[in-house]
């Protein structure tokens, strides 16, 4: 692989080879963030599934996701390699992401003003054909996904 590659092209690199192996294990990759943190840089690779992760599950994947890294040189410089959870107020990107969270409250931000507005709060009703249908306080709302810059769970105890 290249030696020079940006940060796009890691995470999009790492997501393309970790993504077989995570399903594999019977896990679901969430989500992928190489960034730096102070001096070091820090590739974060989140699991999950329906009923959880454990620490077991964690390690097992961080060892096979470093092993394809080193076999294929994907990256050059020195990184720390997280594996982990990534907790319950997990990012919602895709479809099936909005899906597991039906009839729950959410927070939606998004990228350009929809009718004045870049927040929104509210019980999601679906998620179909990239279409997020969001009931904020009676009112329908739909959202395209594409159009969604952070979307995560609201944790009611």
């Amino acid at each position: 692989m290249l030696k020079t590659m940006t940060k796009t092209s890691v995470v999009e690199s790492i997501i393309e080879i970790s993504e077989p192996v995570i399903k594999d294990e019977g896990l679901e990759l969430v989500d992928v963030e190489y960034k730096k943190v102070g001096k070091t840089w820090t590739l974060r690779v989140f699991i999950d599934r329906e009923q959880g992760i454990t620490v077991d599950d964690c390690q097992k994947i961080s060892r096979q996701i470093e092993d394809i890294i080193e076999i294929d040189d994907l990256i050059s410089n020195p990184f720390v390699l997280e594996v982990s959870s990534p907790g319950l107020d997990r990012p919602l990107k895709k479809e099936k992401d909005f899906l597991r969270f039906k009839n729950k409250s959410v927070r939606v931000n998004t990228f350009s003003p929809i009718g004045n507005r870049k927040k929104f709060r509210g019980i999601i009703q679906d998620c179909k054909n990239q279409i997020l249908f969001l009931d904020e306080e009676g009112v329908s709302i739909e959202i395209s996904l594409d159009k969604i810059s952070q979307a995560k769970p609201i944790i009611e105890f």
